[in-house]
């Protein structure tokens, strides 16, 4: 795909304006499109775990954004998240944003391509709208139990980041972990103003036990945390020198996006064409080499980190009663159990003399493993993906930028939904082929559009749409509508919808 670009390609390299207080300022970035396939049944592909509040009241998402707050760092801090994710989750992301009262710009990945394409695409938006700027980028899907820790450490990663280094957390491993990769430290910077760094010497993959073991007696390895400190521009220049492919595509990509409101939309052909290649792959590994764009610079941290990435890594971060038990969720009863963690959403879960497990119950699944398997969850993932998709993809509660429904109960040619319509928010105008649907109203004001006519329903009131009948449900008032809906037809699936006219530009 190169060849198809090479023309778009800027063969000069971005100009890089001298560090000081006025001239650059510091862009949280958060990467937000992971899929958390190992957190599932919880975790699903259209809403991963980054969205879901696995550690406290906010999503991991909401909790990122506020990783940087109320610290004094060295240069000034943005006030603008560049945030980016998947197409699909872009109305519930932004929705948390707002929740957490941020200003944000959402890059939207019209399909995941891993975190070096994403992170091209922030610096590009960086280097059109600042010129340049230093970028803070943090998955969001970490968690750290110091705050103050983790931010002391950002502090002499954005010095670093300020002289042309690409500066990269490295966390102190309290135990040898065979989950996480591994950076190898090269010798501490000295110098006037230099503190508590190194120079990068190697990053490693995930090791085995014995070789985890040695990794953390030398000291000479850290954890690789993900999290990355640089100028946007040393970034695209690396990329443009290492990985011209994804330059190219990314660069074209973001000229070609399409921005509405907060939302900036890639376009679709030329991010496809870019490799899919992580930060590590693309650019890290190849520092230090002679012909290396930039240098490494390791940044050590202690900060209870966790990456949060199966749900043993959650028991570990999580406060145990007195016998290594973590409950979250709804109603959960022990009964000479240890070590066991349970995540229950709705029913009462109870666990008599179990030791090492981990239960996650959800409305339509329930995942029963032993701690030390939970990495191989992905595996029944793929099968459940074979067998039942639908399990992998979407909770029984699914939400739309317009409200949420509730797959209650469904059978032969019937189904019956739970339907959260937000105040001023309308459904499509749309007719179905296959199926008819009774409203009832069991909280607020629906004003309906059936055919030719439309009128209001109010509480314990309700209607019948006919199949192949043009309608439309919204809400006129300032609270919830809240509906029941029983559908019944020969064929009930979510693609038997055909719009006339939608909101939310969905055909």
């Amino acid at each position: 795909m190169a060849d198809s670009f090479e023309l778009a390609i800027d063969q000069q390299p971005l100009e890089m304006n001298e560090p000081s207080d006025t001239s650059i300022q510091v862009h949280p970035v958060i990467l937000a499109g992971g899929s958390g396939t190992r957190l599932w049944p919880v975790s699903r592909e259209q809403y991963p775990k980054q969205l879901i509040a696995l550690i406290g009241d906010d999503s991991l998402l909401q909790s990122t954004t506020r990783r940087l707050d109320g610290f004094d760092f060295s240069y000034q801090v943005a006030p603008r998240l560049i945030v980016v994710c998947n197409d699909a989750h872009r109305y519930t992301t932004a929705d948390q944003l707002r929740a957490s009262g941020k200003q944000y710009k959402l890059l939207l990945e019209p399909m995941a391509r891993n975190t070096a394409p994403a992170l091209t695409v922030a610096a590009l938006e960086i280097i059109e709208s600042e010129g340049d700027g230093i970028m803070v980028v943090m998955p969001a899907d970490h968690a750290f139990c110091d705050i103050e820790g983790f931010q002391a450490a950002v502090d002499v990663g954005i010095v670093h980041a300020a002289k042309g280094h690409l500066v990269t957390l490295g966390v102190v491993p309290t135990s040898p972990e065979t989950g996480y990769g591994y950076i190898r430290l090269g010798d501490a910077l000295t110098g006037k103003g230099v503190t508590n760094a190194h120079w990068l010497d190697g990053f490693v993959e995930k090791p085995p036990l014995d070789i985890a073991k040695q990794y953390v007696e030398s000291n000479q390895y850290l954890w690789n945390s993900g999290i990355f400190i640089l100028r946007a521009s040393v970034w695209m220049n690396a990329v443009k020198q290492s990985q011209p492919e994804i330059y190219a595509a990314c660069s074209i990509a973001y000229k070609k996006s399409v921005s509405d409101g907060s939302f900036v939309r890639l376009d679709y052909e030329a991010f496809k064409s870019s490799p899919s290649d992580s930060i590590d792959y693309a650019i890290m590994e190849k520092l230090g080499n002679n012909d290396s764009v930039c240098s490494g610079v390791v940044v050590p941290v202690v900060a209870g980190w966790s990456d949060l990435g199966s749900w043993d890594s959650i028991w570990k971060i999580m406060r145990k009663d007195e016998n290594d038990n973590v409950s979250q969720g709804g109603a959960v009863m022990f009964e000479g159990a240890s070590s066991t963690f349970v995540h229950s959403e709705r029913r009462l879960v109870a666990c008599v003399g179990t030791r090492d497990l981990v239960v996650v119950e959800t409305d339509d699944a329930v995942l029963v493993a032993e701690r030390s398997s939970v990495q191989d969850v992905k595996k029944v993932v793929d099968r459940v993906r074979i067998e039942r998709n639908a399990l992998t993809v979407n909770h029984r509660k699914v939400y739309r930028p317009l409200g949420q429904f509730d797959s209650i109960d469904n059978g032969d040619r019937f189904q019956v939904k739970r339907i959260v319509v937000n105040p001023g928010a309308r459904l499509s105008l749309q007719m179905h082929h296959h199926r008819a649907e009774h409203w009832i109203v069991v909280r607020g004001t629906a004003l309906v559009t059936r055919g030719e006519e439309s009128f209001m329903l109010s509480e314990n009131e309700s209607t019948y749409i006919p199949l192949g009948v043009t309608h439309r449900l919204e809400n006129p008032g300032r609270i919830p509508l809240e509906i029941i809906e029983v559908q019944s037809g020969a064929y009930l699936g979510e693609d038997d919808i055909v719009r006339f006219e939608d909101t939310y530009g969905r055909g």
